[in-house]
């Protein structure tokens, strides 16, 4: 769907680009059975329709009508039922989309309030993308339990040639891939500029972590 059309839907109109859409009809007769209706429509009204343009695929600029439900449904009496079906169809599915965007902008007033709704849907994304993860651990927990510092075992996981620093962080060597020990978490955070970003760490399967104890232990 072009943007200007979607743009005059969300404000309670229709293009004539999105009737042809809906109907099926080339946009050429879209305009024309428009322009001959329109003379009718202003002796009632004393009102024209309202002309707009858009850009096409060339970047050419092009008129196009930009129309009421009202106006819409006083074109579509010129189309067949099935073109006239369709456009009452897409009508009522436009205005139950409204009014779920007006019932949500209503519930969300303030800034705190859209906030938590963005870490809200941020939570079900880190949720839904971590499932593979769960139950593993960091390399700060099993440091912890071990009873040394988090530095001190990446650099020993790393002389021990079971992980390496690879783009900015611990990835697994191709020796202990593919064997179950670790995954990849993600995590959601927010640059400076407020845009959202994505990075991925490694975190360890209780398998994994088993091992690491083991040769923590015969080590001693």
């Amino acid at each position: 769907m072009k943007e200007d059309s979607l743009a005059a839907m969300n404000a309670g109109r229709m293009t004539s680009l999105e009737i042809a859409e809906v109907t099926g009809k080339p946009h050429n007769d879209v305009l024309k059975a428009i322009r001959k209706m329109e003379q009718a429509w202003n002796q009632v009204t004393q009102g024209n329709f309202s002309l707009s343009t858009y850009q096409d695929a060339t970047g050419r600029t092009l008129p196009c009508y930009s129309l009421t439900k009202t106006e819409c449904l006083y074109i579509a009496t010129k189309f067949n039922d099935e073109a006239r079906a369709k456009l009452v169809l897409r009508w009522e599915q436009l205005e139950r989309e409204r009014m779920m965007t007006q019932g949500i902008r209503k519930l969300l007033v303030t800034d705190d309030d859209i906030m938590h709704e963005a870490e809200r849907i941020v939570g079900r994304t880190l949720i839904a993308n971590n499932q593979h993860a769960d139950g593993c651990v960091t390399a700060t927990d099993i440091a912890t339990a071990i009873g040394i510092a988090t530095n001190e075992l990446n650099a020993w996981l790393t002389d021990m040639g079971i992980q390496a620093w690879r783009r900015g962080q611990f990835r697994l060597t191709p020796d202990y891939e593919g064997r179950g020990l670790a995954q990849d978490r993600l995590f959601i955070y927010y640059s400076k500029d407020g845009k959202q970003k994505e990075r991925t760490y490694l975190v360890w399967t209780m398998k994994g972590a088993e091992m690491i104890n083991e040769m923590i232990h015969l080590r001693k």
